[in-house]
């Protein structure tokens, strides 16, 4: 979206005329997915647009069978037509989404898709609607594009703020996710996402033992600046990490 090559229904209200970049047709497109369904193949697409996001969408509808399991994921998920989510009903359909997005786009997105009060933005970054609609998201940071910091992504998708303590308030504060929604979207479901649930993404016996030490309770952190209305950053920019083990070892 910051550099204005996201696929857009209406033109850009910043830079009218423009619309963004479609470099495949939606037919080559369907061409392609119809024959990796038949593959039984994983199709993963980058989506940043609600034009680009209803073409995907509407594809993935065409070809995907009912009630799959094939996992078919949309990268980014940003910028969406609520509308076309109702297209996605038994599809099984993963939106994948980086959290820390928003809060680098929260500079510009309102220019580009004019203002709070329009349909796009209303569809922008909209995590929470995103879970309810497809009932699992995968939290991920898009590295190196962002920092890889699994704390920032928490603490965007909690509260919607930038972890530096940068931004004045929350971006989209009605879309924020719950503490243990966000902890899910970062470990079972991303592993879901990936057909990996069952070597990692939850502590049980026979995964691998991967997990972080930390110095205070992130969750309860996060559910009390949520009850807060006035939500800081100040207390888990204090978190600090005094372990990590990778397969029950420990490493650092």
């Amino acid at each position: 979206l910051g550099s204005r090559g996201a696929l857009l229904k209406e033109d850009y209200c910043d830079h009218p005329g423009s619309r963004g970049l479609q470099l495949m047709t939606e037919q080559e497109f369907f061409n392609m997915c119809y024959t990796l369904t038949r593959r039984n193949a994983q199709v993963c697409v980058h989506a940043i647009g609600d034009s680009a996001n209803a073409i995907a969408i509407r594809t993935f509808k065409k070809v995907l069978p009912y009630r799959n399991d094939l996992r078919w994921r949309i990268e980014h998920a940003q910028v969406v037509d609520r509308r076309d989510l109702d297209l996605l009903q038994g599809k099984n359909v993963i939106p994948s989404i980086q959290p820390t997005h928003a809060m680098s786009d929260s500079r510009w997105a309102e220019d580009r898709l004019c203002g709070t009060n329009h349909s796009r933005l209303a569809g922008a970054y909209a995590y929470k609607s995103l879970l309810i609609s497809s009932g699992k998201i995968a939290l991920g940071t898009d590295f190196p594009v962002e920092a890889m910091n699994p704390l920032a992504t928490f603490t965007a998708a909690t509260l919607r703020l930038d972890i530096a303590g940068k931004m004045k308030q929350p971006f989209l504060a009605s879309q924020a996710l719950s503490a243990e929604e966000t902890l899910w979207g970062m470990t079972r479901w991303a592993a879901f996402a990936n057909f990996a649930e069952g070597t990692t993404g939850s502590l049980e016996v026979d995964k691998a033992a991967d997990f972080i030490v930390l110095n205070q309770d992130i969750i309860e952190i996060a559910r009390v600046e949520q009850r807060s209305g006035n939500p800081s950053v100040k207390q888990l920019k204090k978190t600090q990490i005094l372990g990590t083990y990778i397969n029950g070892n420990k490493v650092y």
